[in-house]
C-alpha cells in the first residue's frame, strides 16, 4: 500500500487541523491494507441517487460510512470543511446557522457532496455559480492506488483536482472537501411568468441570466418548468429579508402544482431549497403520493425522495410491475430518465424535437453557465456560453418493433448533434469511441495510469454505460 501524500494528516495544506477525521482516515487506510492488491475496490453504500445499474462483481467493498461529519465552518472567510458523505440535508442546515449556504445545492436531500462533485449536479444557482464542483477549494482523495492526497487547483494534483468531476469514483474518492459558501437571506420571493412560445421563453431566460434582473429587480435563483407544448414557465428567485407569508410544501401542498396556480409565492430559504425533494419534483404521483389520503397517512417524514427511491429500486430489482403490466398485455415501456444540457440557442430546437418525439411531460428547466474559465476535461462545456439543462423523468411506451434504448438513443443523437452535454447519473448507450470522443478518453486515460495504475476501481465507460 503506498503512504498518502506527505501533507496530508491532522490538519492540511490550509493549516485547519481535524483529529477526528484524521482518526476515520487511518481506520480506513487500515481497511486498505487488508485487500489483497489484486481485489477491485468499490464503497460500500447503502443508497444511491443513481438511475443505472450497479453491478459490483468481485469488489471490496470499503466502509466510509463515518465519513459524514461538517468539520468546520468559517463564517468569515465563507468556507466549510466538509465530509465527503456528507448529505446536502446535513450540510445546508450547518450553513444556514452562520446565514451561508452552499453555492450550488442540488435537489435532493441525501444527495452527499463528495457525490455530486464526482457525478456532477445542478440547481437554480447554476445560472451564475455553475455546478457544485466548481466551488471546491480543496480535495482530499482517496484514489484507486490507494493513496490519500490532498488535490487542490495549483497544486502537483491539480490534474486530479480538475479531473475528478464526472468521474464517478473511478478515479478515488473524496473523503474530505473544502468548499465556497455565499450569503444568503432568510426568504426567497418566487414568481412564476408563463410563456406560450418556446423561443421567446429561452431568449428571456437567457436575458434574464445574462443581466441577473427581471423588470428591474435582481434574480437570485433562475429555472423553469414545462408543462407542454404553449406552456412554460420561469421560476425567477429573489432573497429577500422579510415576506407577508410563507408557502408550505412539505406535506399536503405540491410544489409543481402552485407554480401554474401562483404568479407569486414566498418561501423561507430552507424550504425553497428543497421545494423538489417532497415530491421529488413530480415523480411522487406514479407512486400515488400525490392523493390527499395517502399524505395525510404518510406524513412529512416519509414524504421524502430517498423513501420514494426505495420504493424505486426495489421494483428495479423485483419487477413486480412490470409483470403484473405483461399479465395484463400491456405494452412495455422504455425508462427515460435523463438530465442533458444543450447551449441556450438549441434550446427552442431540443424542446420541439423533445415533444414531439418522446412526449414526457413535465420537463424541468435549468440554466447553467461556467463560473470561470477552469478547464473540467471530463465534462467540457464552453465557458462564454450559457446552457439549459432539460431533466426528464418517466418512461415512453415502445412500439411493437422497438427495442429497449430506442428513444434514449434518440435523446443523444440529438444532444451531441446540438452541441450539448449529458450527464451519466442514469443509463448511456453510447459506443466505446463516442463516449470517449465525449468525456475525453485520452486525458481520463492520463489520469487513470497516474491515480488506479493497477486498475482496482472500475472504468468510467464500464461503469456508466456497460453497467445498466
Amino acid at each position: 500500500m503506498a503512504n498518502a501524500a506527505r501533507g496530508h494528516g491532522a490538519g492540511s495544506p490550509t493549516g485547519i487541523e481535524h483529529p477526528a477525521h484524521h482518526a476515520r482516515v487511518e481506520r480506513l487506510r487500515a481497511q486498505l491494507d487488508s485487500v489483497p492488491r489484486d481485489r477491485p475496490i468499490r464503497l460500500a453504500k447503502r443508497t444511491s441517487n443513481l438511475f443505472r445499474g450497479r453491478a459490483e462483481p468481485d469488489q471490496h467493498g470499503l466502509d466510509v460510512s463515518g465519513f459524514t461529519e461538517v468539520l468546520h465552518i468559517d463564517p468569515d472567510g465563507r468556507t466549510a470543511d466538509v465530509e465527503g458523505m456528507v448529505t446536502y440535508e446535513k450540510l445546508v442546515r450547518a450553513t444556514l446557522e452562520h446565514g451561508l449556504m452552499p453555492l450550488v445545492v442540488p435537489q435532493l436531500k441525501t444527495i452527499t457532496l463528495g457525490g455530486a462533485v464526482t457525478g456532477l449536479g445542478i440547481e437554480s444557482s447554476s445560472f451564475r455559480h455553475g455546478m457544485p464542483h466548481e466551488s471546491v477549494l480543496e480535495l482530499e482523495i482517496l484514489t484507486g492506488e490507494g493513496q490519500i492526497l490532498v488535490a487542490t487547483p495549483d497544486n502537483e494534483h491539480r490534474d486530479l483536482f480538475t479531473g475528478f468531476p464526472n468521474s464517478y469514483g473511478t478515479l478515488g474518492y473524496a473523503l474530505r472537501l473544502r468548499i465556497a459558501l455565499t450569503p444568503v437571506k432568510p426568504y426567497v420571493r418566487l414568481r412564476h411568468v408563463r410563456h406560450d412560445d418556446s423561443r421567446t421563453y429561452f431568449t428571456e431566460l437567457e436575458e434574464v441570466c445574462r443581466s441577473g434582473h427581471y423588470r428591474g429587480e435582481p434574480v437570485d435563483f433562475v429555472d423553469g418548468t414545462v408543462f407542454g407544448p404553449g406552456e412554460q414557465y420561469l421560476t425567477l428567485g429573489t432573497c429577500t429579508d422579510v415576506a407577508p407569508y410563507t408557502s408550505d410544501y412539505t406535506w399536503l401542498g405540491i410544489y409543481y402544482r402552485s407554480i401554474r396556480r401562483r404568479r407569486s409565492d414566498y418561501l423561507t430559504v430552507r424550504d425553497y431549497l428543497w421545494r423538489w425533494d417532497t415530491d421529488w419534483f413530480w415523480c411522487s404521483g406514479a407512486l400515488g403520493v400525490q392523493r390527499l389520503p395517502v399524505r395525510l397517512l404518510l406524513g412529512r417524514r416519509l414524504l421524502r425522495s430517498d423513501v420514494y427511491w426505495k420504493v424505486v429500486n426495489f421494483e428495479r430489482k423485483h419487477r413486480v410491475m412490470a409483470r403484473i403490466d405483461a399479465a395484463r398485455g400491456n405494452a412495455s415501456r422504455e425508462t427515460v430518465v435523463q438530465d442533458i444540457e444543450v447551449p441556450v440557442d438549441r434550446a427552442a430546437e431540443f424542446l420541439d424535437f423533445f415533444e414531439r418525439e418522446i412526449g414526457i411531460s413535465p420537463v424541468w428547466i435549468c440554466p447553467i453557465q461556467q463560473r470561470d474559465r477552469t478547464r473540467w476535461p471530463l465534462y467540457e462545456l464552453d465557458p462564454d456560453t450559457l446552457y439549459v439543462n432539460f431533466g426528464f423523468w418517466s418512461s415512453v411506451e415502445l412500439g411493437e418493433e422497438e427495442e429497449d434504448g430506442t428513444y434514449n438513443r434518440l435523446i443523444e443523437q440529438t444532444v451531441t448533434r446540438l452541441g450539448g452535454r449529458k450527464s451519466l447519473y442514469s443509463a448511456s448507450f453510447y459506443d466505446r469511441d463516442e463516449f470517449w470522443r465525449l468525456y475525453d478518453g485520452a486525458t481520463y486515460r492520463e489520469l487513470k495510469r497516474r491515480y488506479d495504475p493497477e486498475k482496482r476501481l472500475l472504468d468510467l465507460f464500464d461503469k456508466c454505460v456497460l453497467e445498466r
